[in-house]
């Protein structure tokens, strides 16, 4: 992704802004809500005692003090911290479908955070590479979310490895509440298993996996130049081989299954998005889906 001008960023924040909220409008307003809880149960109001009524909610107290027996009603406490981290290296440039994994990875990031936005939630967002580049602790407001998206637009892909852990020893250092965590990233790099079971036990977190079709298979088009974007390791591939073709795609399988069952044995959600899928549906699938499990 090049230096873009900071006209541009604007245009495009503007852009990611209108589609972001339609898409909120239209779809995400209450699947949001219901999907992603609070961090339990806050005290509401005290009510006389009706015949069903659970006796462990009754307060001896205002049932003392006034002779007629009262109990304590509870809401849930709705109010959400909304983390993003967000994987920024050099990887995320590629992109085979007319956008890159990046560009779709800020698009996808907007909308959650607008449905965040909408629920009067708090949001941060931490960009890693290697290790921790930037970290805008969470907050509310219309500003702020325009604020981070806007750092996400003009953020420059790191040519370094991604390692999952430093981001999330970071985030279990500074974050001590139970926060709602959105993992963004396309997850090329050293398993980081043990710090994510860590992150889950504090946390409710969804990894969203980013990916190309072109990453999973080949196309015969030939011989062909690769480059790894974060090491510059260049290597010449004969597309035009079955066996070539095959065995990319059985070691892409291979990758996808191992991530696949780590985050299954730690218990984590992932959200699956690709450059040429439509991401909407994607959401609207994913949020179905919790909202079974809730129910």
């Amino acid at each position: 992704m090049p230096d873009l001008a900071v006209a541009d960023i604007l245009k495009r924040v503007r852009r990611i802004q209108i589609v972001a909220n339609r898409a909120v409008n239209a779809l995400f307003a209450g699947q949001y809500k219901s999907v992603f809880r609070g961090r339990g149960m806050e005290f509401d109001e005290v009510r006389e005692y009706q015949p069903g009524d659970d006796i462990r909610t009754i307060d001896w107290n205002v049932t003392a003090r006034t002779g007629s027996c009262f109990i304590k009603r509870f809401c849930e406490e709705r109010e959400l911290t909304v983390l993003f981290l967000v994987d920024v290296s050099a990887s995320g440039v590629f992109g085979s479908a007319g956008r890159s994994k990046l560009d779709l990875v800020v698009e996808v990031a907007a909308l959650l955070m607008f449905s965040a936005l909408k629920n009067n939630d708090k949001v941060g967002l931490l960009t890693f590479c290697d290790d921790v580049l930037d970290y805008y602790p969470p907050r509310k407001g219309k500003s702020h979310v325009l604020h981070l998206i806007r750092e996400l637009v003009g953020q420059r892909p790191v040519a370094r490895e991604t390692h999952l852990q430093a981001a999330l020893d970071f985030l279990n250092h500074v974050q001590k509440r139970r926060a709602v965590v959105f993992l963004v990233s396309d997850f090329i790099g050293p398993s980081a298993r043990r710090a994510l079971a860590v992150t889950k036990s504090r946390h409710d977190v969804t990894a969203i996996s980013v990916a190309d079709p072109r990453e999973q298979a080949l196309p015969d088009v030939g011989f062909i130049t690769l480059q790894d974007a974060e090491t510059g390791e260049v290597v010449e591939v004969d597309t035009r081989h079955p066996g070539v073709r095959a065995l990319f795609q059985s070691r892409a399988a291979a990758r996808r299954e191992t991530f696949q069952s780590e985050l299954k044995r730690v218990g984590v959600d992932e959200l699956p998005i690709d450059t040429r899928g439509d991401y909407v549906a994607s959401l609207r699938r994913f949020f179905q889906m919790r909202e079974k499990r809730f129910r």
